[in-house]
């Protein structure tokens, strides 16, 4: 059930942005974009790519079976990856504009690449895990919004 944590933060995100939470990093005055890129970083990219990172590497088998794999090597270089990945997210929540524009660069090709990989799974594998189905709201979903956000101007 773990999985459903990532599409449900990145919703915690949107709404925290929409009722207007003041997020790590912020300054007065900013607006709405760029107050939702950095509960984005934070959250979605940060925190819960580190959490990530940390499922796939210290709880790395019972991860590999909810997403219907068996544990290997790569799914620990996954980890790591994603744990760097998410320490950058938290500080480029703090940093804002060209770490915004680099870090969303570097997800939106990691997540939307996962998300065909566990599209062609689906279809070639028959693997309808949840790890394997409901990570594609998250795997697509981040991506979309950290796009969406760049050209509304966050960075």
């Amino acid at each position: 059930m773990a999985v459903l944590a990532l599409p449900a933060t990145l919703l915690v995100a949107w709404v925290l942005a929409a009722i207007g939470v003041t997020p790590p990093g912020a300054d007065s005055g900013d607006e709405f974009a760029q107050t939702a890129m950095r509960w984005m970083m934070t959250m979605p990219a940060g925190y819960l790519v580190i959490a990530s990172g940390i499922m796939h590497t210290v709880f790395a088998r019972s991860t590999a079976k909810n997403i219907g794999w068996t544990t290997n090597g790569f799914q620990y270089e996954l980890g790591f990856v994603s744990i760097g990945l998410g320490v950058a997210g938290v500080v480029a929540a703090y940093l804002g504009g060209t770490s915004w524009l680099v870090l969303s660069i570097v997800l939106s090709v990691f997540l939307l690449g996962a998300a065909a990989l566990h599209v062609k799974e689906m279809i070639r594998d028959r693997n309808f895990a949840l790890g394997n189905t409901w990570v594609l709201l998250y795997d697509i979903g981040l991506p979309v919004s950290l796009i969406a956000l760049l050209v509304a101007g966050a960075a």
